[in-house]
């Protein structure tokens, strides 16, 4: 199945979890390997009743129905889905199974420019920083707009 078919049937299952609304699609660099074929990215946002752990549970279970299958051995490895929490209410927390906000997230260029294009007023919870503030502080990145 394409990258593209294969967000939208993501987005689609997310309504399980709650109101989703999905940001346009952007394109990015493979990586570790930027040689793979480009990724295919977007960022939704949920409006949902479930307590982060809960949420987080069902987005592993979405990543499950397209025959993902997380492997520790390979982190990084080839996948045919990969949904983050990225962020929830404001939660701040660090435990074995849940680090709120995501602690990559503003590090990824492939990240923040779907989330400024769906929530252009977010902002870090822990920094405070707003999205297009994060944006500005990244070198230049692969995320282009599909």
């Amino acid at each position: 199945m394409p990258p593209r078919a294969i967000v939208e049937r993501a987005a689609a299952a997310l309504s399980s979890l709650g109101e989703a609304r999905l940001s346009p699609l952007y394109s990015s660099l493979a990586w570790p390997d930027p040689s793979a074929p480009p990724y295919v990215n977007a960022v939704a946002m949920v409006r949902t009743t479930l307590a982060p752990e809960a949420m987080l549970a069902g987005l592993l279970a979405i990543e499950a129905g397209f025959a993902r299958r997380r492997d520790p051995a390979e982190r990084y490895g080839a996948r045919t889905l990969d949904l983050d929490l990225l962020a929830q209410d404001g939660e701040v927390r660090d435990t074995a199974e849940l680090t709120l906000p995501h602690p990559r997230l503003a590090e990824r260029d492939f990240v923040l420019r779907p989330l400024a294009d769906l929530a252009p007023a977010w902002f870090h919870p822990v920094t405070k920083t707003p999205v297009e503030a994060m944006i500005a502080a990244l070198p230049e990145g692969s995320a282009r707009p599909l």
